[in-house]
């Protein structure tokens, strides 16, 4: 499955990185991180061994932030442990509502 507002090159491996991403939840709203849109790229580079990826934050004052991000290196480190990761968290674009995926909508009750 790939979703298109998910910046990188498609490969096999990083679809297993975008699906292992969805354990973490955003813990206000209970929705994955995927499905609430703030996963802005994932790139892997196989034969380094990295994994790098860009994401944001509801807003930049989100109380779990620091939460959230720790969650998405502790899940990287714990599935892709042969990897180095690396989270970058940026604000632009900032995200917006129309981010999330129609699952998400879902599980928001908004669909």
């Amino acid at each position: 499955m790939t979703l298109p507002h998910i910046a990188g090159k498609e490969t096999s491996f990083r679809t297993k990185v975008i699906e292992a991403l969805r354990i973490v939840m955003d813990p206000e709203l209970g929705i994955n991180i995927i499905d609430m849109g703030l996963v802005y790229s994932v790139e892997v580079n196989e034969e380094k061994k990295r994994i790098e990826l860009d994401m944001t934050l509801s807003s930049p004052s989100c109380p779990m932030g620091t939460s959230i991000v720790s969650a998405v290196e502790n899940c990287l480190a714990h599935y892709f442990n042969h990897y180095a990761a690396s989270v970058n968290l940026v604000w632009e674009p900032a995200w917006s509502y129309e981010r999330i995926t129609d699952v998400g909508k879902q599980l928001l009750g908004n669909e």
